[in-house]
């Protein structure tokens, strides 16, 4: 049997013609650029999370890079973020010339570690960016109180938790911006790149769909450097279409996740995700990530290597049991899984200049030898969910 990480193909059966006729609608329309579809998905993703704004961009790298601007992050500012992410996440940061300050994870829920938060403010740090990591939800009560603390900005990075919420409030309507990718693999997706920008401020929402336009809040007449970062018509007719899929999908995902638990449970090799058991607090499983623990001699070879080479980074491990190795005999099985992510983004060659260094952030740098995202997805189906937990009890016993 082959199981994938991902796959498309049966949503695509179940919903195709929608789509079809959504798309040829755009296309016969000669409306290509914003329009009424555009602002349709935009009102309609709005209510869904429940903030007063939300502005459609190309991605949610460039989500991130109008929240930063609109909030007037820039050179000499710093903004507190994990490393444990997709790079992105700290880019967004550098390209408007402020500097990423990493701060280490909760090895329980693989989130930014809120103790470590306040002994990395300093007199130059102007934001707070938590990553709703895997559709968990960071605390954004204990976030937010920091925040007001310090007086500190909060953009919350939601790129993974569309339908994600925590005490009853979805993310990205909590902090002062949130930031979301519509990327295809996400559970709300495009048919390319896309994402939107989301926030209760409606003085920062005109910054950002002028930001978003070239500076421009009126044709030929800019006020600011902006970007070209539109959510064109096509995409967004696309999300009109399963936005109204996304609490089954989420239901789903929840289901196949609870699943997981229930099989894999007993496995004392793997240890499982975190939970969460609260109705406030909702994870969207956009991944289920399990960790197979290193002895401390595996975390620092594959640390040396993470310096050493980023190619075949794993390769030389010691042939025990491992992430590696299960990754290895799961993909022979026809299981194939994923790595989020095997170098941390403090110790990747574009921040050397930062002076992080091995050890710098024990956690993140230990989960990234040991975390692997089995499948799941709304259409895996429960014969494909038991071969992938029936592999992995053949390959712990053998």
């Amino acid at each position: 049997m082959h199981v994938p990480p991902f796959s498309l193909e049966k949503q695509l059966s179940e919903i195709g013609q929608e789509l079809d006729s959504a798309v040829l609608e755009v296309i016969q329309s000669g409306y290509y650029i914003g329009g009424e579809v555009v602002n349709k998905f935009e009102k309609s993703f709005a209510k869904n999370i429940g903030v007063k704004n939300v502005i459609g961009c190309n991605s949610g790298t460039d989500a991130l890079i109008l929240a930063l601007r609109a909030l007037e992050i820039g050179s000499g500012d710093e903004v507190i973020l994990p490393s444990f992410s997709f790079f992105a996440t700290a880019e967004a940061i550098s390209n408007v010339g402020a500097k990423p300050v990493f701060i280490d994870v909760d090895p329980q829920n693989y989130l930014l570690d809120l103790n470590l938060i306040e002994e990395a403010v300093t007199s130059s740090t102007k934001a707070i960016l938590p990553v709703h990591l895997f559709g968990c939800p960071v605390d954004m009560s204990a976030v937010l109180s920091l925040a007001r603390e310090y007086g500190l900005r909060v953009i919350e990075d939601c790129a993974q938790a569309v339908g994600s919420a925590w005490d009853g409030k979805a993310v990205g309507s909590i902090g002062d911006i949130g930031c979301f990718s519509f990327f295809p693999t996400k559970n709300l997706g495009a048919a390319g790149d896309a994402g939107a920008v989301a926030t209760n401020d409606s003085e920062l929402a005109q910054k950002i769909r002028e930001l978003a336009i070239h500076g421009m809040p009126r044709r030929y007449f800019h006020t600011r450097l902006g970007y070209n970062s539109r959510l064109d018509a096509v995409q967004a007719a696309i999300l009109n279409v399963k936005l109204t899929f996304l609490p089954k999908w989420i239901n789903k995902r929840q289901e196949i996740a609870s699943r997981y638990f229930d099989l894999l449970q007993d496995l004392s090799e793997i240890n499982l995700p975190l939970n969460l058991d609260l109705k406030e607090n909702i994870h969207s499983w956009n991944q289920f990530v399990i960790r197979v623990e290193s002895s401390s001699n595996k975390s620092e070879i594959v640390r040396e290597k993470v310096i050493s080479s980023l190619e075949n980074i794993y390769a030389d491990l010691p042939n025990s049991f491992s992430r590696d190795f299960l990754k290895t005999k799961l993909y022979e099985q026809g299981v194939n899984t994923i790595i989020y992510y095997p170098i941390p983004i403090h110790l990747q060659p574009a921040y050397k200049q930062l002076g992080y260094q091995i050890g710098s952030l024990p956690i993140t740098e230990r989960l990234c030898s040991e975390v692997l995202s089995l499948p799941i997805f709304p259409e895996l189906n429960l014969k494909q969910q038991e071969y992938v937990v029936y592999t992995i009890r053949k390959l712990l016993e053998s």
